[in-house]
């Protein structure tokens, strides 16, 4: 029987930091919007589409990526942008998630009939319907649990082409005698004053700036302007590096872009994927690890994830994390993407418990990671006493599983 039970980690109070909007739809209502809006499917059921798209398993990055063409095509108006949001909330408080950082591309459900304010208040509504729900509900009202809080992350991409949507295909034309690294970079910057305009007008709860996409060959720094201009309207600011590159393009993220946390940061002590640039690689990414623990720099760690994209992996037990966790790394669990990786967060900590015997108080300081290096949306004050709330939960209910 394990040490950590199933029922408790399903019981305690926990975070996702890293959830992709596109990523983490349920199959069920892909097939029903997709009948709807007469979107081409490759099945229409729901073993169909896991057997094809949504596979346990995928050779590369590029497979596992096939997917997000699917969930985006039928994520083209309000309505499916709302429902897509109530029900990820949903799912999460079922498992005992708190509080989430939903992150998506605006700009890829953009077009002549949905404005970018439009995509970002349908997310709101599907997002607070369902936190407006759970403060209803006996779990809040009778049985004293902390209240499901969410942030919302926009994502700019480091690269695209036309194919990726109406609005990028726009701006691609307007902008043909541009040099493309610079409309990407012009991409960025549009975004992040989109989003800091409709957080200051409408209150939407934009907590975030992220930075996804094809790493290598894409370094970040061509986004400077924009994170840049994030940073000082008081944005904080996440970004995808060491997924698929090496602790070169993490160490860019956190000097250059100033990023608070690093999405996935899988490749942080790969020596091998150095430069010739760097003299020491050993030296190098023991160094950049020592300043991340110190500047507590938090990790978004997606292990299923990383395995399915990085297939030389192998196991868990063989997974970065590890290292993070005994190097004492700021780290916490995330899913990524709950349907294209079929996982959920109790499943990533449920890996995580198992492959490293974690101990009781190692799962407290991860999952506690989470909600103290959050984004949260709303004062400091405001943030301390939300997560003292968690704490005190999160320790009766260890209590009550005699853990």
């Amino acid at each position: 029987m394990p040490t950590i039970p199933d029922a408790l980690i399903r019981a305690l109070p926990k975070t996702d930091l890293h959830l992709h909007l596109d990523g983490s739809m349920r199959e069920s209502t892909i097939i029903e919007l997709a009948k709807a809006q007469n979107v081409a499917l490759p099945s229409y059921t729901v073993d169909g589409l896991n057997a094809l798209v949504f596979k346990p398993t995928y050779a590369n990055l590029g497979e596992y990526l096939t997917g997000f063409s699917y969930t985006g095509a039928v994520l083209q108006d309000a309505e499916s942008l709302e429902r897509a949001a109530l029900e990820l909330a949903e799912d999460n408080i079922a498992e005992g998630v708190r509080y989430i950082e939903v992150r998506f591309a605006p700009q890829l459900h953009m077009h002549h009939g949905l404005s970018f304010d439009a995509v970002l208040l349908a997310v709101h509504r599907g997002l607070s319907a369902a936190m407006a729900a759970h403060e209803r509900s006996d779990a809040v009202v009778v049985n004293g649990e902390p209240p499901f809080r969410f942030g919302i992350i926009v994502c700019a991409l480091r690269m695209f082409t036309a194919s990726f949507s109406a609005w990028y295909k726009q701006l691609l034309v307007l902008l043909e005698n541009t040099p493309v690294s610079q409309v990407y970079s012009m991409a960025s910057l549009e975004l992040a004053r989109a989003a800091i305009r409709c957080r200051d007008t409408h209150g939407v709860p934009i907590v975030g700036f992220d930075l996804a996409g094809q790493e290598d060959g894409y370094p970040a720094r061509a986004h400077r302007d924009a994170y840049d201009f994030a940073h000082q309207h008081f944005l904080k600011k996440t970004v995808h590096a060491g997924e698929a590159y090496g602790p070169e393009s993490i160490f860019e993220a956190i000097t250059l872009l100033n990023a608070d946390r690093i999405g996935h940061g899988y490749h942080l002590f790969s020596t091998d994927m150095c430069s010739e640039d760097v003299a020491s690689p050993e030296d190098y990414v023991q160094r950049l690890g020592q300043y991340i623990a110190d500047r507590r720099v938090t990790v978004e760690v997606c292990i299923t994830s990383n395995l399915q994209t990085n297939p030389s992996i192998g196991s868990v037990e063989n997974h970065v994390l590890g290292r993070m966790l005994k190097e004492r790394l700021s780290a916490t669990l995330c899913t990524d993407n709950r349907l294209v990786s079929h996982t959920t967060l109790s499943r990533e900590v449920r890996l995580a418990v198992d492959a490293f015997d974690l101990s009781l108080k190692q799962l407290r300081n991860t999952i506690i990671y989470g909600f103290k290096r959050s984004f949260y949306p709303g004062t400091y004050i405001e943030k301390r006493r939300y997560v003292r709330q968690i704490i005190d939960y999160y320790d009766r209910v260890s209590g009550e599983h005699h853990a």
